[in-house]
């Protein structure tokens, strides 16, 4: 029988001048599921996000996409494979339109590489499709406007669309609610519903009210570990990510 899990990590470990950051982490995320990493300040989860993605060289254990031992490849690699990721600080180019945007992603994926310097007309045949990523996400009738016009909230809708241009099979999400307000927060979380239909999202977040809305299981960590998991009706009476999240603050965690 094929594996459930599209993305698998064992054992995994990071290791900062004899600080273990992550230690010994399991992670199995199931495909077509929407899976939340979550702890406390200090937890690990961000490098353990890192890790995952590629962005951070593992200490010790292993990364496997799709049956595939990924630990070695770098995070190029492993979004051609089909494994992308966004960030906490929004990435757009400001200067370009909406559309533009979405046309750098498809470019990837159709195998035109980011070549700015191409004609109009062939760029051009990638609008309906880079239109239909907009529609989306609510953005179809921006499309002609500057990337740098649009409020915070819009920006985290367009860095989604772009992101689904490059068609991941896994979608990582760092903290896309970090920074936004509450009616931002709903769209930006409907949205994230919408997009996984067909596909699967690994998430880091805080917002413990939108994991409970959208989220399929749930991981959370402490001191670089695996303190539970399960639904988040399991974790969220879990005595002991109850004293996690009430107990006294932890360190900061190390920057990736």
């Amino acid at each position: 029988m094929p594996d459930p899990a599209i993305l698998r990590a064992k054992r995994l470990s990071k290791h900062f001048s004899g600080f273990a950051a992550v230690l010994d982490v399991d992670l199995d995320v199931a495909e077509g599921s929407i899976h939340a990493l979550v702890g406390p300040n200090g937890a690990g989860k961000t490098t353990c996000f890192n890790l995952l993605s590629k962005f951070l060289v593992p200490t010790s254990g292993t990364v496997h996409f799709q049956n595939r031992d990924v630990t070695g490849l770098q995070p190029a690699e492993i979004a051609r494979l089909g494994m992308v990721r966004s960030f906490q600080i929004s990435a757009t180019f400001p200067r370009m339109t909406l559309l533009d945007n979405v046309r750098v992603g498809l470019q990837r994926r159709s195998g035109l590489a980011h070549q700015f310097w191409m004609s109009r007309r062939a760029l051009d045949r990638l609008n309906d499709r880079a239109m239909e990523y907009l529609d989306l996400v609510g953005l179809a009738g921006q499309a002609d406007q500057p990337a740098a016009n649009l409020p915070y909230g819009h920006k985290r809708a367009l860095e989604l669309a772009t992101t689904l241009a490059m068609d991941p099979r896994l979608l990582l999400l760092d903290e896309p609610t970090q920074g936004l307000g509450h009616e931002d927060v709903e769209q930006v979380t409907e949205l994230i519903r919408r997009v996984a239909r067909g596909r699967t999202v690994l998430m880091v977040e805080h917002n413990m009210s939108v994991i409970s809305r959208i989220c399929d299981r749930v991981t959370v960590m402490q001191r670089g570990q695996v303190l539970a998991e399960g639904s988040y009706a399991e974790v969220s009476s879990n005595p002991e990510v109850i004293a996690a999240y009430i107990g006294e603050p932890e360190d900061e965690e190390i920057p990736a």
